[in-house]
């Protein structure tokens, strides 16, 4: 698989395969990802991985805190702008709204998309987890360079034939992550990340979120 086919073809992937991924390759992903861009070269991410037992565990002490903390423990940091302006209200909107027509979830169905959205603390049924931290004393710049570490291991796992889904959702839920996983205090959790083998007959999979045409927003001069 070229770049340009690890580019196209990934996605969030919603629905996985319990099939187990090899240890070995989980590691050699993260290995080659390291090669990502990092100012300074800091190389500001952190990553814990989880899979078995210990991630059974985890999972099991998050939805037994559903029951009194639906909305889990509020994050650390805005996941979106408290106030978004168009154009980008409008796409995350369809967005959501394209997702859980995949699935036949009418938009008034509240209690049926609240189940699909708690889907994300079980990973979808991923097998492996990877949760994303970063020393809290950096800054924006910093944040860029774990994004673009993110995305190499995204691409790398669809060279291995794996797909993930990057999970900012997880950030409601850092004090039991950062509990469980014994983060140092001057870590804080980003995100989790979803890693497996995707189901191929799930109908949410074949959702292809909508992208700007390239003249909305790239501006040329003088090419």
């Amino acid at each position: 698989m070229n770049v340009s086919e690890a580019v196209d073809s990934r996605m969030s992937c919603r629905a996985f395969l319990s099939t187990p991924v090899p240890g070995e390759v989980v590691r050699n992903i993260l290995q080659a990802a390291k090669r990502a861009p990092s100012g300074g070269n800091l190389q500001p991410w952190h990553v814990y991985v989880l899979a078995g037992a210990p991630l059974d565990e985890l999972l099991s002490v998050v939805h037994s805190k559903f029951p009194t903390n639906p909305r889990g423990e509020g994050t650390e940091y805005d996941v979106y702008p408290p106030r978004l302006t168009e154009p980008y209200r409008t796409r995350r909107f369809k967005c959501g709204e394209d997702l859980y027509a995949t699935i036949n979830i009418a938009r008034d169905n509240k209690t049926a998309r609240w189940q699909q959205f708690a889907k994300n603390f079980s990973l979808f049924g991923a097998p492996v987890a990877l949760f994303f931290a970063i020393d809290r004393q950096m800054g924006m710049g910093q944040w860029v360079d774990l994004g673009m570490f993110m995305q190499n291991i995204m691409l790398l796992a669809r060279e291995q034939g794996l797909h993930t889904c990057p999970q900012e959702s997880w950030a409601v839920w850092h004090k039991t992550i950062e509990a469980n996983l014994q983060l140092p205090s001057n870590l804080m959790l980003f995100c989790g990340m979803a890693l497996g083998y995707r189901d191929e007959a799930a109908p949410i999979n074949r959702l292809r979120t909508d992208r700007a045409e390239l003249d909305e927003f790239a501006m040329f001069r003088g090419l």
